[in-house]
């Protein structure tokens, strides 16, 4: 493999004939500047036309094999989020910087840590292995300048709190929430993945499989919501490396406590570029922001309201 293992990543789990293999995708050296990293795939896997048709597939231990050759960029910082609060956003800021990679969303690391549900045979010292390892590989040094790792996780990564504290025990954690019926009425227009009952394993949320089938749409996305104020709250009360951040605060005044949590430089270009990007959607960087905010609060959200505020307060005694 051509530059093996600069530029290469570990991108797919694959299951072949009882076997778990590792798909293997050359980035060419491309910054990682996309929204979600499924899109940052998607454009390097757009660059591999001669190669296209050809996969690269090995064994699951050539993970850790091939790690000895990596020079990698340790973790500036996890972002954990509630979904629908401006972690996008932010993760999009944070890339502006040339001297940051950024992660958003990585499908493999959600791979990885969703494993034992699938295969309940990988016991936690192998799903610590190769997420560690593959966070090698997707931080790996190149020749440019970059120097900080920022790590955005899927919204459910919260639940692997205890697994990611003990991997990365002096990391700084940040969380990012939102207003329990803003995020409600979000995933009401447009359901992520958390919002639609089945796609992600419910007890993962603390949540009875049995119980959530019977479930309607808005009373299980009420209970998703709920389970991640419970859990955030949880994080607060023991981690004193954990940074709460909401949304209302605006973007800019989130990553100036970000860089101050984080001992990141900013220079006060860097902030007016910030600033710019601050100005556009998330996801779509050529169209201005806007956004009408429906204040309804149903009654299936009395609940994590309640979490909600009790974590307000907590973010306003220590901010």
């Amino acid at each position: 493999m051509l530059d093996f293992p600069l530029n290469w990543v570990p991108y797919k789990l694959l299951a072949v004939d009882g076997q778990i293999k590792c798909c293997w995708l050359n980035t060419y050296g491309e910054p990682f500047i996309e929204p979600f990293f499924d899109e940052t795939i998607l454009k390097c896997r757009g660059l591999d036309g001669r190669h296209a048709a050809i996969s690269s597939v090995s064994d699951l231990m050539m993970i850790a094999e091939w790690t000895r050759g990596v020079s990698a960029i340790e973790p500036t910082a996890f972002i954990f989020h509630i979904s629908r609060c401006g972690s996008t956003l932010i993760s999009q800021l944070l890339a502006t910087l040339d001297e940051n990679i950024v992660l958003a969303e990585v499908p493999f690391f959600d791979d990885i840590l969703r494993l034992p549900y699938k295969y309940p045979e990988f016991n936690q010292a192998a799903i610590a292995m190769l997420f560690t390892d593959a966070v090698k590989y997707y931080g790996q040094k190149r020749p440019n300048k970059e120097k900080n790792l920022f790590i955005k996780t899927d919204s459910w990564h919260l639940f692997f709190y205890e697994q990611l504290r003990k991997l990365y025990p002096d990391v700084p954690f940040i969380i990012l929430y939102r207003k329990p019926d803003e995020v409600f009425n979000s995933h009401r227009k447009q359901p992520g993945m958390q919002a639609v009952n089945g796609l992600i394993e419910p007890q993962l949320f603390g949540l009875d499989a049995n119980k959530v089938a019977n479930m309607s749409p808005d009373a299980y996305l009420a209970a998703v919501i709920e389970s991640y104020f419970k859990k955030c709250l949880e994080i607060a009360d023991v981690d004193d490396q954990c940074l709460l951040l909401n949304y209302n605060e605006g973007a800019m005044q989130m990553i100036e406590k970000i860089a101050a949590f984080t001992k990141t430089t900013l220079t006060p270009q860097d902030v007016l570029n910030m600033t710019e990007r601050s100005r556009y959607h998330s996801k779509k960087q050529g169209e201005i922001f806007s956004e009408k905010v429906t204040h309804h609060v149903p009654s299936n959200l009395n609940k994590a309201v309640e979490l909600y505020n009790l974590l307000e307060e907590k973010r306003k005694a220590t901010n």
